[in-house]
C-alpha cells in the first residue's frame, strides 16, 4: 500500500508526456516582414518556431536562435536579424509561462533537457510536412 501511494503522488515515472501538436505563430511579437514584402522572414520565424516547439538543451536553443538570425540576414535583413536573435533570447526562456517559450510543445516546465529517443520518435511521428 505504501508504494502505491508514493506512486500515485510521484505519477508513473514510466508514462511519457505527449507532445502537443505544432503550432506556429509566424515572428511572435514581432512583424513576418517588411511593408513592401510582408511575409520576407517568415519562413526563418516558421523554422525558428518548430526548433521552439521540440526544445532540447541549452545549446540547441543558443544554434536555432543564431540561426534565425542568419535566415533573416540572407534575406537582405542582417540589422532584424541582429534585433529577432536579442529579442528570441530574452524572450524565449524555458522558464517563461509563455506560448513561445522553448519546449512550448511540452508541459510547462520543461527547462533545458535532452530530448530522449522515445521523445524523437514521438516528434518524428506528429511532425509537420
Amino acid at each position: 500500500m505504501k508504494n502505491f501511494l508514493l506512486l500515485l503522488f510521484l505519477g508513473n515515472p514510466l508514462a511519457v508526456e505527449a507532445i502537443a501538436p505544432f503550432t506556429s505563430d509566424g515572428c511572435s511579437v514581432f512583424p513576418d516582414g517588411t511593408l513592401d514584402q510582408q511575409e520576407l522572414w517568415l519562413s526563418c520565424c516558421t523554422a525558428h518556431d518548430l526548433a521552439y516547439w521540440k526544445g532540447g538543451t541549452y545549446e540547441e536553443r543558443l544554434l536555432a536562435d543564431q540561426a534565425l538570425r542568419q535566415c533573416v540576414a540572407s534575406v537582405g535583413e542582417p540589422e532584424i536579424g541582429a534585433l529577432m536573435l536579442a529579442g528570441v533570447r530574452v524572450g524565449g526562456s524555458p522558464f517563461l509561462p509563455t506560448e513561445f517559450r522553448w519546449g512550448y510543445g511540452w508541459t510547462f516546465p520543461r527547462g533545458y533537457q535532452a530530448l530522449t529517443e522515445q521523445e524523437q520518435r514521438q516528434i518524428q511521428a506528429v511532425m509537420p510536412q
